[in-house]
C-alpha cells in the first residue's frame, strides 16, 4: 500500500507499506511525525507557517492516538465530511494518472514497483502538484455548500 503526503511543491513523504501489515493509529502516527521531519527537511521554514493536514475519516485517521499525536505536532486538521472519498486529492487527482502510468505493465519484484512508483511521483511538475491543491479548495467550497452532502466533479 502506498501512503504519499504532498503539497503544492511536490511529495513531503512516500511510503510503502509492507506486506502483511496493517495500517493503524500507532503505525500512522510514527508516518506522521515522520513527515514532520520530512517537512523540516524539504520545506525549510514551513513549519512555522503551520501545516494544515487532510485526510479521510478512516479508522487510524480518528483515532485518539491519532488525534493526539496531531495537536502535540502543532498541525490543523482540515475535517473531512464523512462520505466524501472525491475530496481526497490523492484520489481525485494523484492515483488515477499514477495508475494510467503502470497500467499494463509487469514488474518483477516489490521494488522495482517502488522505484517506478517513487520516480514516476518525483518528475511530475510543481503545476501538477499545485494543481491538485487548487481542485482541493474547489471541492472543499463545494461540499461547504452542499453542508456536507455527497459531491462529484
Amino acid at each position: 500500500m502506498l501512503t504519499v503526503f504532498w503539497d503544492m511543491q511536490g511529495p513531503i513523504t512516500v511510503s510503502f507499506l509492507e506486506k502483511g501489515i496493517t495500517v493503524n493509529s500507532a503505525n500512522y502516527c510514527e508516518l506522521l511525525r515522520q513527515v514532520k521531519k520530512d517537512i523540516k527537511n524539504k520545506r525549510r521554514g514551513h513549519q512555522s507557517k503551520g501545516v494544515i493536514l487532510h485526510h479521510d475519516n478512516a479508522r487510524p485517521h480518528i483515532a485518539a492516538q491519532t488525534v493526539q499525536t496531531i495537536n502535540e505536532l502543532g498541525w490543523e486538521l482540515l475535517p473531512h465530511p464523512p462520505y466524501s472519498p472525491d475530496l481526497a486529492p490523492s484520489d481525485f487527482h494523484l492515483f488515477g494518472p499514477l495508475k494510467a502510468f503502470t497500467r499494463g505493465t509487469k514488474f518483477e519484484s516489490d521494488d522495482e514497483v517502488k522505484s517506478v512508483v517513487s520516480d514516476w511521483l518525483r518528475h511530475q511538475s510543481k503545476d501538477f502538484y499545485a494543481e491538485g491543491i487548487r481542485k482541493l479548495v474547489h471541492r472543499w467550497e463545494k461540499c461547504v455548500t452542499v453542508l456536507g452532502d455527497y459531491v462529484e466533479k
